[in-house]
Parts: structure tokens; sequence; C-alpha cells
């Protein structure tokens, strides 16, 4: 039983990670065959766009609320009793300064070891943290920090999801329970109250500021 439940793992894991490189790979090699019959003039039109558009990595813990949050942020109706990603969800937001393109990574133990492979081409992490999981908040801060040292120059955002459950943790005691006093300072870092893993994604309060402060730093 141990050894089918680790060969079961490794088959997720590996469809999972399978599919989450042919999605970028073809989306980019759809862009580059669309613009190929005049290269030179569309070859610069691409860049422009390139420019225009940001990628968002959303990480966390399984069950930390992280499709509840690009639901929220791209107006998508919420489903209840949403079941955990099990490879990956894309999404994109349009504002007037450019395009945020948000790819989420599932949180189970079995796809975080990929979590580094996509660090290279983001340029925002948003890390999502159950505020109320206080037994996993020593395993949500280990990830985080495996992230952050891979990757000592990427802005983060730490949402302290689900503030709303009443055994939720502060603000501040989050701050701590993460260890996040330790990362120096040159490094751009946020940490936002939220509950966007219930059924308050209705309070757009949370979501403009998060909102925001994603445009502030592409």
């Amino acid at each position: 039983m141990v050894l089918l439940r680790h060969i079961s793992i490794a088959l997720t894991a590996a469809v999972a990670a399978l599919g989450s490189a042919l999605f970028i790979a073809l989306n980019y090699f759809y862009r580059r065959r669309v613009w190929s019959p005049e290269m030179d003039y569309y070859m610069i039109k691409e860049e422009e766009e390139d420019r225009s558009e940001r990628q968002v990595l959303v990480l966390g813990l399984d069950g930390a609320g992280k499709s509840s949050m690009l639901q929220g942020l791209t107006g998508t109706k919420t489903k209840r009793g949403c079941r955990p990603t099990r490879g990956f969800n894309f999404m994109s937001l349009s504002t007037p300064a450019c395009q945020l393109d948000f790819l989420e990574i599932g949180g189970g133990e079995d796809l975080r070891m990929y979590w580094t492979e996509y660090l290279r081409k983001t340029h925002i992490l948003v890390y999502v943290v159950d505020s109320s999981d206080r037994r996993r908040l020593p395993m949500a801060k280990d990830e985080l920090h495996r992230l952050l040292r891979a990757d000592c120059q990427l802005p983060v955002v730490v949402l302290g999801n689900k503030q709303d459950k009443p055994n939720a943790v502060s603000v501040s005691e989050l701050h701590e329970a993460l260890s996040l006093g330790a990362v120096g300072d040159e490094r751009k870092l946020f940490l936002l109250a939220a509950q966007l893993g219930s059924d308050e994604l209705n309070a757009p309060c949370s979501l403009q500021a998060f909102k925001d402060l994603l445009l502030q730093l592409v």
C-alpha cells in the first residue's frame, strides 16, 4: 500500500508538472505563430504587448484560499466547497495600466517541490496563508522562506487569509509566526489581511487594496 501511494503521488506530480509546462509552451508558441507572416513589423508589436503583461505567481499550502482569491479578484463567481487545486489555474485581469496574468500552482505536498521552477518568469509572488490553520503555520513559514531563498529580489505579497474565522491569528501574530522580521530590508515584502477564502468576497476594500498594491509593484 505504501509503495502504491508513493507511485500515485509521483504520477500526480508528473502529470501536473507536464500540464503546466505544456500550457506555458503552447501559449508562447501560439503567440509566435500568430505574428509570423510579417516578422519585422509584428516582432516589434509583440514585444510591446509583452511589456504590458505581468505574471503573478500565486502559491500557498493547499486549502489556503488561492483559488477563491483569484475568483474574487477577476470577478468570477466563487464556488462553495471548492476542492484544492491539483494542478494549476490561470486567470487574467485587464487593467488600464497592464494585463495581470495569474498563475496558481496547487499547494499539495506532491506539487510544492516544483514551485521554485516558476519563479524565473514571475514579476510578483503572492503567497496565501490560512490564518486560521494554526497547526500548519510552521509549514507555511518553511515553504515561504524556501521561496525567498530561491529568488532574493522578487517582490512578495503575503495574504493572511480567512481573517474572519474565530480562531484566526492576528496580523501581528502572523508576522511573527512567518518570521517576516528576518527578511532583509532590500526585499519588497508586504503582509495584507484578507477574508478572501470565505463568503465575504463581496467586501471590495480588501480586493481593491490588493489590486492597487499589485499595480504599484508592476
